[in-house]
């Protein structure tokens, strides 16, 4: 007899909307002009709330009311990161998940690991080297439309066409020796230090960070010519190499 089914441990990236203020009209109207800009790539995204620097902070979130603007913006929030206790348990009652990095109370310090434990006294030239065994994530084959691929703590290079209506990401940089086509996003977990590389620039949209530019706000002039994408004071910028 089959098992019904199987609960397992996976990884997986979602967007972050990150709150500065408990102004839901503020939020609406930014909101608005974000989805505006990428509809298409926001269009039934699962998204997770964070609520950085809001740890000691009682502000009151209208979770209600913010959960109602994001579906109505074709957006499925999922959950919460960060906050106050007090806004976790609100969270909690508008059945929003309150996600492990938000639980954790950083005045305590963290155990180290067996592995850590067992490290110190010990030359760096060790952990150097298992840092420098990690590989970047390799795809020879072209990425086809509805394909995504995430390249977890490391790069990701592709040796083929990236198709309309794919999507690569990466913790760390992305370089493409083919046309990028679709979707490229490096530094998905924050990393404002990555790059994107390709050779034939014809994205739907790059993002770096979470800062991210459609086709329509990119200069025509880069338009299949080979570029480097970085980050820089919070603006991105596209740049013939």
């Amino acid at each position: 007899m089959d098992i019904p089914l199987e609960i397992k441990a996976s990884s997986v990236t979602l967007p972050v909307l990150k709150l500065t203020t408990t102004d839901m009209a503020l939020i609406a109207a930014q909101l608005e002009d974000k989805l505006l800009q990428a509809p298409d790539f926001f269009r039934h995204a699962p998204v997770v709330i964070e609520l950085p620097g809001m740890t000691d902070d009682d502000s009151e979130v209208d979770f209600p009311a913010l959960i109602r603007m994001l579906r109505s913006g074709e957006l499925v929030p999922v959950g919460i990161r960060g906050g106050s206790p007090a806004q976790q348990l609100a969270a909690r009652s508008a059945n929003l998940a309150v996600l492990a990095d938000g639980l954790r109370n950083d005045s305590t310090p963290e155990r180290p690991s067996p592995a850590a434990e067992s490290g110190r006294g010990k030359s760096p030239a060790g952990s150097k080297k298992q840092a420098e065994a990690k590989l970047a994530t390799l795809i020879e084959q072209p990425v086809r439309s509805g394909q995504r691929i995430y390249a977890q703590d490391s790069d990701l290079i592709v040796l083929a066409q990236v198709s309309s209506g794919a999507e690569i990401m990466a913790d760390g940089n992305i370089h493409v020796y083919g046309s990028l086509k679709g979707r490229a996003m490096a530094g998905v977990r924050g990393n404002t230090e990555s790059r994107i590389f390709c050779t034939d620039m014809k994205a739907e949209l790059v993002a770096i960070g979470g800062h991210y530019k459609i086709r329509e706000n990119m200069d025509d002039l880069i338009h299949g010519k080979s570029v480097q994408i970085y980050l820089r004071n919070n603006s991105l910028f596209v740049k013939e190499i």
